[in-house]
């Protein structure tokens, strides 16, 4: 917890202003009981109407001081949590940008939605809270014991006893709830992980009828949610009645001390009356100290899992010293002999790829489902890094390259076309921010897309909606491969880009990349044999090893795998047709 803190650095003086002027306020209610005991003893006892009237305008003038500085307080309280928040949230969310697709994969997307939500909320009330009560608080318990003192110093003897039994109580109860707490939110993330499975994936749900399982499972993590949550709320339930139980007994205590001591004639009857307020003070402030506190254990159960986000570190840390690759850098791009494993997996999801690309050439990628296929082009702009072995770009361990250097080289179009909320033009442009208009039609025309666009009666300014659940999957596939060739990579990687597209749409799309893009370096990657039969050179994937490479026709006569793959999607016509037919 304590590392976050430095987000309140800029909030200094809210810092500051915000207690101070609680205890200014405090100051003022210490005040109220012997101005009390002054009416009772001296104006009651005497008749003294104008002293009463003084003393009563005296309490109103003290109760208008303290409610202005309470205000005040309110103010500089909130503003320095709602900017302490604002500052983490954002922090936060840039460290998550920064985060590796490994360590993006081990913590989980629930999981860090509830704690850039949930957790900065929770955190936040907790600052808010403490800037407003952690010292005032602690300054009217002590400060009416030393008041008290200053009336009777027996009777004051009471308040001696009871604030070590209360924070005996209290602490106690602190120590069993931070651990509760953690658990609560851990759950919270399991709640919100069902919760985004089912609304992403609703559509699959009612398509399988699988409702009724779902509300279960939802059923199943609510109520360990619940559970768990009852119980620490038992625990931390005892707070309250524990604590007013205590200081009831107290003041039981006091007034029978009181009354014996106003018999002998030691005490007055005003003095007994502000003892008993100092005690309903010390009360009243105990029972807010023990919400903040449970507020401030929330707090810091939060702050510890937003920390443990903090603590994960990048995984793509460039190698300070460039790194050759031995001999002449002939080839533009090479794997040599790399292995690669996902965190928490048991077996390598590639093995030993080695292979050669040139520049400008085109390489299909093709193999069964879990072969391999996203992994590998995954570990070229570094999404992930190789376990073993080294990837080379013009001669260059690619981990010598800055990654934002290395990725500005490379469009990338992923299995699922993502459109984010805007227009058309917004989401081409983060191909390039300065993009020209030409430019922005020049590359939907390559990828087919300029024609439905241009029927659009807003053409680029066409709104998209979250996810661009506006468009077709084909639509939303063509802008994804539009927006890629706006950067005009060196490299472009189309991972099964084209699956949602009609064979003549991807075949024209095929011929404008060839066109277009002669001294660009593609990666097709696609289920689909006919999507890379035409690659200078085709890379066959099974069991994330390299089962053949060479070119349609060589893997044809050659690789049993690719072979199959072929045949299973095109009739089978005797193998000299095929060569005479293909080329």
């Amino acid at each position: 917890m304590k590392s976050l803190l430095v987000y309140l650095k800029d909030y200094k003086k809210e810092s500051v202003l915000g207690p101070l002027f609680k205890l200014l306020e405090a100051s003022f209610e210490l005040m109220v009981p012997l101005i009390v005991a002054g009416i009772v003893d001296i104006g009651i006892a005497d008749a003294d109407k104008k002293y009463i009237i003084g003393r009563c305008l005296l309490l109103a003038a003290l109760g208008l001081i303290g409610l202005l500085c309470s205000v005040t307080a309110q103010f500089f309280a909130a503003k320095a949590a709602v900017g302490f928040a604002t500052k983490l949230r954002l922090s936060l969310f840039a460290h998550i940008q920064s985060l590796s697709f490994t360590n993006m994969d081990r913590i989980g997307t629930a999981t860090l939605i509830t704690r850039m939500t949930g957790d900065v909320n929770q955190v936040q009330s907790g600052v808010n809270l403490v800037l407003r009560l952690f010292l005032r608080s602690p300054f009217i318990v002590f400060g009416a014991m030393i008041m008290a003192f200053t009336v009777d110093v027996r009777a004051a003897l009471i308040f001696v006893v009871l604030i070590p039994i209360l924070s005996l109580a209290v602490f106690a109860i602190i120590l069993t709830s931070i651990p509760l707490f953690q658990k609560v939110q851990a759950n919270l993330d399991k709640v919100m992980r069902v919760t985004r499975e089912n609304l992403t994936g609703v559509r699959v749900i009612r398509a399988f009828r699988r409702e009724e399982a779902e509300k279960e499972k939802f059923h199943q993590e609510s109520s360990s949610l619940l559970h768990i949550q009852k119980f620490t709320g038992r625990i931390t339930g005892l707070m309250n009645p524990l604590t007013i139980v205590i200081v009831n007994i107290s003041i039981i205590v006091l007034l029978h001390t009181g009354a014996v001591r106003v018999e002998k004639g030691v005490l007055t009857q005003g003095a007994v009356i502000a003892l008993v307020n100092y005690m309903s003070q010390i009360l009243v402030e105990l029972v807010k100290l023990a919400n903040l506190i449970i507020t401030v254990t929330k707090a810091f159960a939060s702050g510890r899992r937003i920390e443990e986000v903090f603590a994960v570190k990048n995984g793509e840390q460039d190698r300070n010293a460039v790194e050759e690759k031995e001999g002449v850098p002939e080839d533009y791009i090479e794997f040599h002999h790399v292995s690669f494993r996902y965190s928490g997996a048991g077996e390598e999801a590639l093995s030993d790829i080695h292979f050669q690309v040139n520049r400008g050439e085109t390489v299909g990628i093709i193999g069964g489902t879990g072969s391999g296929k996203s992994s590998l082009v995954h570990l070229l702009p570094r999404f992930y890094e190789a376990e073993k072995g080294s990837i080379c770009l013009e001669g260059k361990d690619i981990r010598t390259i800055p990654v934002q250097s290395l990725r500005s080289r490379i469009g990338m179009v992923m299995q699922k076309a993502v459109l984010f909320q805007g227009t058309i033009r917004d989401n081409l442009l983060w191909g390039r921010e300065d993009a020209a208009e030409e430019e922005l039609w020049e590359a939907l025309r390559i990828a087919q897309a300029d024609e439905f666009v241009k029927n659009k009666q807003e053409g680029l300014e066409t709104k998209v909606e979250q996810e661009g659940r506006n468009f077709s999957g084909g639509q939303r596939q063509r802008l994804a491969i539009a927006r890629a060739l706006v950067r005009k990579p060196e490299i472009l990687i189309l991972d099964d880009s084209a699956s949602a597209l009609d064979y003549l749409t991807e075949a024209a799309l095929r011929t404008g990349l060839k066109e277009n893009l002669k001294d660009t370096t593609i990666f097709i990657i696609s289920q689909r044999a006919s999507s890379v039969r035409h690659a200078d050179k085709i890379i066959v994937l099974e069991d994330g090893k390299i089962a053949g490479l060479d070119t349609h026709q060589k893997l044809l006569e050659e690789c049993p795998v690719y072979r199959e793959i072929y045949e299973s999607q095109f009739e089978q016509e005797p193998l000299e047709k095929q060569k005479g037919g293909l080329g």
